[in-house]
């Protein structure tokens, strides 16, 4: 029985050093992953210029999927930062005869959505925007012919 053990064991080490002989220097951190680039370059982005120059001047973007938040066409480095106390973006966008009322020749008017508190009455829309969509950048881009700094084919 004691040399069954031995064997059993001197086999085994046999094979583990067999294995670590034949072993090679590992996985090269540019082979894992699906970026083949390390994590610690950082990229640059060019520099751009927005799209359009003021609103009202450029036409509507397409969606980029269902239910995507609408694009901006216009530039606002004029209209940032957006905050509670002072957005710009109201006295266009927040002027519709009716709420999210898309009127001909008008501004995209905010949806009704956007005046509905999701969190504490979800089925009442307010006079009022919510809070918590002040900050319509959030959300809504505004549009630049930039090169894409990662590829995506979404």
């Amino acid at each position: 029985m004691k040399n069954i053990v031995i064997k059993t064991a001197l086999i085994a080490g046999l094979a583990a050093l067999m294995s670590i002989a034949q072993a090679d220097e590992g996985i090269v951190a540019s082979k894992t992953g699906l970026s083949k680039k390390s994590v610690f370059d950082v990229p640059t982005p060019q520099s751009f210029d927005y799209q359009g120059v003021m609103p009202g001047n450029d036409p509507v973007y397409q969606r980029a999927y269902p239910g995507a938040p609408p694009q901006i066409p216009h530039n606002i480095e004029l209209f940032i930062p957006i905050t509670t106390a002072l957005n710009f973006c109201l006295s266009c966008h927040g002027n519709s005869e009716e709420l999210s009322k898309p009127l001909q020749g008008k501004p995209t008017p905010i949806p009704i959505s956007h005046y509905t508190d999701l969190r504490h009455s979800p089925d009442k829309a307010g006079k009022k925007l919510v809070g918590s969509r002040y900050v319509c950048t959030q959300c809504h881009v505004p549009q630049a012919d930039v090169l894409p700094l990662v590829k995506n084919k979404f």
